[in-house]
């Protein structure tokens, strides 16, 4: 039931800030128009975000002996920036799809052209 605290994704303008919320991407900082990246709070609801990373480090096991175009994304993705940026990479992409699912009202459907 911790979903509930996120409501119906309203609160938050996209899926980035929602993951930032989680503390899964750089807080962001602007000022005179220049946007800088700043480091990985840890803010938000622990247990969601701890979720999320369990979820994705489920995704990864064994991902070197698939052929799919996500696993191979991933895969690549270990081999150029290591595995447990790899977990947090996947759970930031894990929380985007459940804030567009949230936002929208919709069933969640994987489609995307660069993976088929």
């Amino acid at each position: 039931m911790r979903w509930l605290l996120i409501g119906t994704a309203h609160d938050f303008k996209n899926g980035r800030q929602l993951a930032a919320w989680l503390g899964l991407t750089p807080s962001q900082y602007s000022s005179g128009g220049k946007s800088r990246l700043g480091k990985i709070t840890k803010a938000g609801d622990a247990y969601l975000r701890t979720l999320l990373v369990q979820g994705a480090r489920s995704v990864m096991i064994g991902v070197e002996k698939k052929q799919d175009p996500f696993s191979q994304w991933v895969s690549s993705l270990i081999n150029r920036r290591g595995y447990w940026r790899t977990a947090v990479a996947i759970a930031a992409k894990n929380a985007r799809l459940c804030w567009a699912s949230l936002f929208y009202g919709d069933d969640f459907r994987f489609y995307n052209k660069s993976f088929n």
